[in-house]
């Protein structure tokens, strides 16, 4: 019987995209847009191949890959997030799910657990139960060491090393959201989400000037509602020691066929506007990242 470190015996589970040197202090990250889906977890599934697909943030680590070229690196996931959510806590585990008690230690209690996305997601897209019946304990700890700890492992690496170097550090976290979502004091559908957990993981500059870049260039773009941001915003998000962390969420009806995962016309005009909002952000003066998070909602 396999397991989940034979998983990725042919493809890495996370790769870190770079250019021949670092030259912002700015880090990107994509763990939800992983399309490697092993063959052992595909058997376990009850879903088909489309359906399992449906929380993937399809080409999002393509999206805004130009940021790897103006010097940035990103950490990308090649787990599909249906296996495995980086953008969780380590041990967010549905006792629900498996044969056997999970360790105290887990958090079973948090509203992403209760909403089956918690680190090993119970459901996909609109409800979809992943699995027929409960899985073994072993498979969700397997799961974390292969998966989890090493795409943390060299996020938290790169964070540190850019912020040793450039004396701060930006990390974007990069993600997509269903056309249908909706911002729900005014029913409008944004194009962009811009989070930063309520004012506390980035510097109030950094998150405005994000919000006034994308609002320049026509789109519509809302602030933490109804993403605020996940674990990695909030973890790696310390503005007061010179750690700053925002999540990026992209409307899919931008640039993708949400029914046959198909990349639209419109995909190569948005990544290039993603590329000018990336370079612009990269372009603030240094001083906007002395600033104050912005007061709690």
């Amino acid at each position: 019987m396999t397991t989940p470190a034979e998983d990725f015996s042919d493809v890495a589970p996370v790769d870190v995209l770079t250019a021949a040197e670092q030259r912002v202090p700015f880090v990107f990250s994509s763990p939800h847009s992983g399309r490697f889906y092993p063959e052992r977890f595909l058997a376990m599934t009850r879903l088909d191949a489309n359906a399992i697909r449906r929380s993937e943030d399809c080409y999002v680590d393509e999206l805004f890959g130009g940021a790897v070229a103006l010097g940035a690196p990103m950490v990308r996931a090649n787990f599909p997030r249906a296996y495995l959510d980086a953008n969780r806590e380590p041990w967010e585990l549905d006792p629900r799910m498996f044969a056997e008690p999970v360790p105290p230690h887990c958090n079973i209690r948090s509203a992403r657990v209760a909403g089956g996305l918690g680190t090993v997601p119970r459901l996909v897209g609109e409800g979809l139960d992943i699995y027929a019946g409960r899985l073994p304990l072993e498979e969700a700890l397997g799961r974390i060491e292969a998966a989890y700890k090493p795409f943390h492992e060299l996020l938290r690496r790169l964070v540190t090393r850019t912020r040793v170097a450039f004396g701060y550090a930006v990390l974007i976290d990069c993600h997509s959201m269903p056309a249908s979502v909706r911002v729900r004091d005014t029913g409008a559908r944004p194009d962009f989400i811009v989070g930063d957990r309520f004012g506390t993981s980035a510097s109030r500059a950094l998150t405005e000037a994000a919000i006034a870049l994308l609002s320049e260039m026509g789109y519509l773009v809302a602030h933490n509602k109804p993403y605020a941001g996940g674990f990695i915003t909030e973890h790696y998000g310390r503005p007061a020691r010179r750690l700053h962390a925002l999540q990026i969420e992209v409307n899919r009806g931008l640039y993708m066929n949400e029914r046959t995962f198909e990349k639209t016309a419109g995909f190569d005009a948005l990544r290039e506007d993603i590329t000018r909002f990336c370079a612009n952000l990269m372009s603030l003066p240094d001083h906007l990242f002395d600033d104050l998070p912005m007061a709690a909602e």
